[in-house]
């Protein structure tokens, strides 16, 4: 079987496997979901080690008849940019097995088993090469996330799960409607076929054609990211989902949006992305800097880390539409930085909340005290996601924003206002929670790192550290793929500059 079908079918083999365990058995559960997410973890490292980092196509293709009417195949690959996505779903997905040991123990099947559910559909949607297909993931996805919020999560979990599920699906919808247009006017669902007839000219769009085609694809993305203003359904469902819940959905589920933005919107519809991209870019400051500002005055830990995702992925969008090369390395940069950071960030609020029962900042203070080694682990997250250099956002934030004052520089003198702003709230968060009076609340209840929890985050801290240091193990790859996407776009600022000074030379001559 080919290694990167392999690492697909393996979390869907360990969810069916997973619901003939007895529930009396709570403890086989939870064994069984380890086993299969570390065993396809391991996997996924196979598949890195034989992928070719020179190369800029996909590789491991799996193009396989499905239905024969429509036309739609089970056809998969792997990119520059999806191998680090697939990566960063099998990497997340034992550790949100152990932090979720203790955690949960009501339904403990259901959960690991809808754990494994998950990691099968994240996988399939960066992977996917048939729009179809592509489709089928991406809402297969959205259904353990739902359950997961609305079984396991806290008092208000059904109003946050129904309000996740209703804005991914009104996006889904249109997106839906858009690939089935495709669908008509080529007669294919396949996306590298849909590419090639563009490419030869075989496939035109009227420009209100190609623009609404554009905006049903961006929209349903824009939330997923989310993209400001339609970000409102994401405290909500941070605030109410377990530990688990919140960390792959600020690590891996976000990315969804933001990979399907570059995958999808930008090589089909590169006329339609130029055009709004001025528009794209105020959305994505505005989003940086209203999620930090809001960020800054939130009471709730879990609520205040949400809002930074709305900011660090704004710098994200603002990557991409600069259409730079160093822009679009630092967006996808930036997208597996975030997944690091803000996973460790979450895994650290939900062993406070374990110990304590409580998200509220004012219910601790003097944790340092106490457990000092799970406050060197907070800081040094916190250290990450403010982008102390030699961490690895600091790659990401600095890649976006040269790429983007390639583009337009007072995009970039806005944006770094957000990187401030981080440091504000981020530290001052810190501060509150670790420092000052030990409460005795805080004293009786608050134990430092055990065994289970030194195995699930010091591996997220030794690829801060990784990241940061060494980013050169990482952006080879990306950056052909996004090289790729460029050649695809047509659109890439450096070039048409050098092509225009060129130009004046020879006219000068």
């Amino acid at each position: 079987m080919n290694l990167l079908t392999l690492v697909l079918i393996m979390p869907m083999v360990g969810f069916l496997a997973s619901l003939t365990i007895p529930r009396r058995f709570p403890q086989n559960s939870r064994a069984w979901a380890l086993a299969v997410s570390l065993a396809t973890f391991a996997q996924s490292l196979i598949l890195l080690s034989q992928f070719d980092r020179n190369a800029a196509g996909d590789q491991f293709t799996v193009d396989i008849p499905w239905i024969s009417t429509p036309d739609i195949h089970f056809h998969v690959a792997a990119d520059g940019i999806s191998l680090w996505l697939v990566l960063l779903s099998t990497f997340l997905t034992p550790i949100c097995v152990l932090l979720s040991w203790k955690y949960v123990q009501d339904r403990v099947k259901e959960f690991f088993a809808f754990l494994l559910l998950l990691e099968f559909g994240l996988v399939g949607v960066f992977i996917a090469q048939d729009l179809f297909l592509f489709y089928v993931f991406w809402e297969i996805s959205l259904v353990p996330m739902y359950f997961l919020i609305g079984i396991w999560g806290h008092s208000r979990r059904i109003y946050a799960a129904v309000k996740f599920f209703l804005y991914t699906m009104a996006g889904s919808v249109l997106m839906l409607a858009a690939i089935i247009y495709l669908y008509n006017r080529t007669g294919t669902f396949s996306y590298a076929t849909v590419l090639d007839m563009l490419a030869s000219g075989k496939l035109t769009f009227a420009p209100v054609e190609q623009m609404l085609l554009f905006l049903a694809f961006f929209l349903a993305f824009a939330i997923k990211v989310p993209l400001f203003p339609l970000h409102t359904w994401l405290p909500d469902a941070h605030v109410e989902a377990p530990t688990a819940g919140s960390v792959m959905l600020a690590s891996v589920m976000l990315k969804m949006g933001t990979f399907g933005i570059l995958h999808y919107c930008l090589p089909m519809f590169p006329v339609a992305a130029r055009q709004c991209a001025p528009w794209i870019a105020v959305l994505a400051i505005i989003g940086i800097i209203y999620g930090a500002l809001v960020a800054m005055v939130q009471p709730n830990m879990k609520k205040l880390v949400a809002y930074s995702s709305v900011s660090h992925l704004g710098f994200v969008v603002l990557g991409i539409f600069s259409f730079t090369q160093m822009g679009l390395d630092g967006a996808v940069y930036q997208m597996l930085s975030h997944g690091i950071t803000t996973g460790a960030l979450f895994a650290l609020v939900g062993f406070l909340y374990e110990r304590r029962h409580s998200l509220e900042i004012s219910e601790y203070g003097g944790v340092a005290t106490v457990a000092p080694w799970l406050s060197t682990a907070f800081l040094i997250a916190t250290l990450a996601s403010i982008g102390l250099p030699l961490l690895n956002n600091f790659v990401g934030e600095f890649l976006v924003l040269q790429g983007t004052a390639m583009t337009n520089f007072s995009w970039t003198v806005y944006a770094a206002i957000g990187v401030i702003l981080s440091a504000c709230y981020m530290l001052w968060m810190y501060q509150r929670v670790f420092y000052g009076v030990t409460a005795a609340e805080v004293k009786l209840h608050m134990p430092d790192l055990g065994l289970r929890e030194w195995a699930a985050i010091v591996p997220l801290i030794v690829m801060m550290v990784w990241m940061g240091v060494y980013s050169q193990s990482f952006l080879p790859p990306v950056s052909k793929a996004t090289a790729r996407v460029l050649e695809q776009t047509h659109i890439n600022v450096p070039e048409r500059v050098e092509l225009r000074q060129r130009a004046e030379v020879a006219h000068a001559r």
